[in-house]
């Protein structure tokens, strides 16, 4: 897709230009993770954190019935700092390590070059497309996943509805626009009123795709979805679109293709869409997740005979992951599986 001039598209089609573009996407031809990038993610942060989410995995396996073969899907695996540190813990459950297929679904060429550098194991499969996976039981991990993915909004305006779109000005000046629509056909693809006691609609068609697809899988196939993203549940949706430029706020239509867009996840909404599938849910805040499976106390253990320097080091960034004023009550975290599944580690 090419930004023309006296061109409208939606919302989510002008981000995905600008994430996801071959030539010009942000994601496509720079690393934005780290202290160069543009944001540090959890596994960034800690390694303890990948080490929680690992044992967690392992867990939730065991739960599963320890299955001799299922696949373990990490979806948009950044640099790939997490699923390297959770190789390195699977490594010491041998039983379970056998047992699991790795695979990374990502779409950037650049950042599988990253995670091929920064994760030295063989055997991990890159996918491009949920279809390519077999039928085995399958666990899904979704880090800050679905907060990259492309959305619409839509307003209310007296009694009409609009959708938000972006329009190219002959100087190549880029200006938000409206488009008026029909909301009872919005109503109708949900299969239920997503518009209800709401003035301001926000939602990621890709995103809702994901959810469905991975649900059916999770149905039919055994398994879960742990999602932990930055969001609310409030059920008054709002306005949460955002740009990141040189690691400061930014506003959506400049800097295009150098910036990070991203919004924070409607968990309420999430849960409405599960409902469809008939799967339980669960969900906390990622400080008392990861309270919850013992980071603390892994601190402790690995902080003896370090320096005090090295011990402040360790639990500062734990802080900065559990603490409320932090990203402890920022992010959440959700679990998707079978109602059959009785599994509430970390919950």
């Amino acid at each position: 897709m090419k930004l023309k001039k006296n061109n409208k598209i939606p919302l989510d089609k002008f981000i995905d230009f600008c994430l996801y573009d071959k030539t010009n996407g942000y994601y496509m031809k720079k690393d934005p993770f780290g202290k160069s990038g543009d944001f540090t993610t959890s596994p960034n942060i800690s390694r303890l954190f990948s080490e929680m989410i690992a044992i967690w995995t392992i867990s939730f396996w065991k739960s599963l019935g320890s299955p001799k073969k299922f696949n373990l899907i990490e979806l948009g695996a950044g640099n790939g700092e997490m699923m390297k540190i959770m190789i390195e813990s699977f490594k010491k459950f041998p039983p379970f390590f056998k047992c699991c297929n790795i695979i990374i679904y990502e779409k950037s060429p650049l950042l599988i070059k990253k995670q091929k550098k920064n994760i030295h194991f063989k055997n991990i499969k890159w996918l491009k497309s949920l279809t390519e996976l077999n039928k085995l039981p399958s666990i899904f991990l979704a880090n800050e996943f679905f907060d990259a993915i492309p959305i619409k909004q839509f307003f209310k305006e007296g009694n009409n509805w609009y959708e938000k779109l972006v329009g190219i000005s002959g100087k190549k000046k880029l200006n938000f626009l409206k488009r008026k629509i029909n909301i009872k056909n919005l109503d109708k693809k949900f299969r239920f009123k997503i518009s209800l006691n709401q003035n301001f609609i926000e939602f990621s068609p890709l995103g809702v795709k994901y959810l469905k697809n991975i649900s059916k899988i999770v149905k039919k196939n055994e398994g879960g979805l742990l999602i932990i993203d930055y969001g609310h549940f409030e059920k008054k949706m709002k306005d949460t679109l955002q740009a990141i430029y040189n690691k400061k706020f930014s506003k959506i239509l400049d800097n295009v293709g150098k910036s990070d867009i991203t919004y924070n996840i409607n968990f309420h909404l999430i849960d409405k869409i599960i409902k469809n599938f008939n799967l339980d849910i669960s969900y906390t805040t990622q400080g008392k997740f990861l309270i919850n499976l013992g980071i603390y106390q892994r601190a402790e253990i690995i902080s003896n005979n370090k320096s005090f320097y090295e011990k402040a080091d360790i639990f500062y960034r734990l802080k900065r992951l559990t603490d409320n004023k932090a990203m402890g009550e920022l992010f959440k975290v959700m679990l998707i599986k079978n109602k059959e599944n009785k599994s509430h580690t970390g919950f």
